[in-house]
C-alpha cells in the first residue's frame, strides 16, 4: 500500500520510521517532510494546511492511507476534507480534534462528565480575567484557549506576573487568535506523565507511558518549548495508577466525546499530573506527542498499519497492543536561543554514525537539504533517541550519542530523565 504522512517534524519522522517497518507498505510520501524523513520517504513540497493540494495529490498517487501528525491540520478539518473525497485518513475529525483545539472546551467536557482535573474559569474578556485574579490564589496557570505550538501556558507566581500574562495573551495577542479566550486554572504540583492511546470512537488502547521536559534549560528553568526531551516508560506511572486512569479518565473521555456527537478516532494524548490528591488531567492533545512519539513508537511491537486501520474501521478491540520490555530516552538537540530567536542554515555532521543501528535513532525535526548537505532549519533540530535495558541505560546511551552530532549553535538540556536516576 501507499502511505502519505502529513507533517515535517520529529514526530512525523518517528511515524515514518514505524510505517517503514510494515511489510504492507510499498511506498511512503511525506508532505512537506524534512531531510531525515527524505531518507525513508519521498517528500513533496505541499504544506500541511494546503488541504486541496493534499487531497489532489492523494488521488493522483492513489494513496491508500494518510496519517496526519500535526495539530493544526487536524483541528482545521483535514480528515473531514479527505473523507469527503472518499480517502482514508488516520486522525480525528475537526469536531473531535477540538479537544485539543480549545482548552475551554476540554475543561468544560471534563467538568460535565466528572473527569478529574484542576479547578478553572474561562474568560473571553481581559478585563474580567484581571478582576478575577484580584482574589485568586497563587501560583496560578494561564492557558491560551487555542493552539499555540505548546507555548501558550504561563505559570504565574504572583498577581503582577498574572496580570502581565493576561495582557500577553489577550491584549498583546502574542499567540494570535489562540488568546482570544483564556483558561485560568489552579496550579497543581506533582509528577507529570504523558499517555498516548489509540482510539476508534469507542475502544481505547493505551500505549506505554512517557514523560516530557518542556522547559528550555536544565532544572526546568527557561521558557516553555515544544519539548526538549522525553523518556519512556515513566516509573511513576504504576499499574494501580494506570488502572485508575483507564477507568476514570481515558474511557470516560472517549465515551464523553461520543455522547457529545464527536466520536474520537486517532491518538488521544492525555497529559497527567500525579498530585497528592490523586491523578488529574493537565491537558488533551489530539495526536501523537512530540517528542513523546520518538520514545514510544520505537518500543512498539505491533505493525502500526494494522493499528491505524483498526482505528479507522472501528475494530480496535481486535488489536493486542504490545511494547518491548525496555526503555527509551530522547534528547532534543536545539538551536541556541530557541524558543525565541535563533539562527539556522548551519551544516550538520556526524549523522552517518546512526546508520545500521537498531538501538539508536536520530529523528530530524528542523532540518533541510542545501547544496547536497543537511543543515539546521528550526529551533528543535534533532531528537537523539536510544533504547536500553532500563531508563538509566537508555539515558547514558542517548547522551553518549549526542556527541556524535555537531552543528553551530547546538544546544541541549543535560538532565533529561535525571529525576528517574535520582528515584532509583
Amino acid at each position: 500500500m501507499k502511505v502519505l504522512i502529513v507533517g515535517s517534524g520529529g514526530r512525523e519522522h518517528a511515524i515514518a520510521a514505524a510505517v517503514a517497518k510494515s511489510s504492507k507498505v510499498e511506498k511512503i510520501y511525506c508532505a512537506p517532510g524534512n531531510a531525515g524523513i527524505a531518507q525513508i520517504a519521498e517528500c513533496v513540497p505541499i504544506g500541511a494546511m494546503e488541504f486541496d493540494r493534499l487531497v489532489t495529490f492523494a488521488k493522483e498517487k492513489e494513496i491508500d492511507l494518510t496519517v496526519v501528525g500535526m495539530d493544526d491540520p487536524l483541528v482545521g478539518g483535514i480528515v473531514d476534507a479527505f473523507e469527503a473525497e472518499g480517502l482514508r485518513a488516520f486522525g480525528p475529525r475537526a469536531n473531535a480534534a477540538i479537544i485539543e483545539g480549545s482548552k475551554a472546551f476540554s475543561k468544560d467536557l471534563m467538568k460535565k462528565y466528572g473527569i478529574p482535573t484542576a479547578s478553572y474559569e474561562n474568560f473571553d474578556s481581559a478585563q474580567d480575567a484581571l478582576m478575577y485574579l484580584e482574589t485568586a490564589k497563587f501560583p496560578i496557570v494561564l492557558k491560551a484557549d487555542g493552539l499555540a505550538l505548546g507555548k501558550g501556558v504561563l505559570i504565574c507566581r504572583d498577581l503582577e506576573e498574572a496580570k502581565t500574562g493576561v495582557r500577553t495573551l489577550m491584549t498583546d495577542r502574542q499567540f494570535g487568535a489562540a488568546g482570544d479566550r483564556i483558561v485560568i486554572e489552579e496550579f497543581m504540583t506533582g509528577r507529570e506523565v504523558s499517555v498516548l492511546a489509540f482510539c476508534d470512537g469507542k475502544t481505547v488502547k493505551c500505549m506505554t507511558s512517557a514523560q516530557d521536559h518542556k522547559r528550555a534549560k536544565d532544572g526546568d528553568q527557561g521558557l516553555n518549548t515544544g519539548g526538549m526531551g522525553t523518556f519512556s516508560p515513566s516509573p511513576f506511572y504504576t499499574k494501580e495508577i494506570a488502572e485508575f486512569c483507564e477507568k476514570q479518565i481515558y474511557q470516560p473521555t472517549i465515551d464523553a466525546m461520543a455522547a457529545e456527537g464527536r466520536p474520537f478516532t486517532g491518538v488521544l494524548f492525555t497529559g497527567l499530573m500525579l498530585t497528592g490528591d490523586g491523578v488529574k488531567v493537565l491537558e488533551y492533545n489530539a495526536r501523537f506527542g512530540d517528542p513523546e512519539a520518538q520514545v514510544v513508537l520505537p518500543r512498539m511491537k505491533n505493525d502500526i498499519i494494522d493499528v491505524f486501520e483498526a482505528c479507522i474501521d472501528g475494530r480496535l478491540d481486535e488489536i493486542d497492543l504490545e511494547f518491548e520490555d525496555n526503555a527509551a530516552v530522547c534528547v532534543v538537540l536545539a538551536s541556541d536561543g530557541y524558543p525565541e530567536k535563533y539562527e539556522k542554515g548551519f551544516p550538520i555532521t556526524g549523522l552517518e554514525r546512526f546508520e545500521g543501528k537498531d538501538d539508536y535513532f536520530c529523528f530530524h525535526a528542523g532540518t533541510r537539504m542545501e547544496d547536497g548537505a543537511i543543515v539546521t532549519n528550526g529551533g528543535r533540530v534533532l531528537g537523539i533517541t536510544a533504547l536500553g535495558k532500563d531508563l538509566i541505560d537508555a539515558r547514558e546511551k542517548a547522551y553518549g550519542a549526542t556527541d556524535w552530532v555537531s552543528f553551530a549553535n547546538k544546544y541541549m538540556r543535560h538532565d533529561i530523565g535525571k529525576a528517574v536516576d535520582d528515584s532509583l
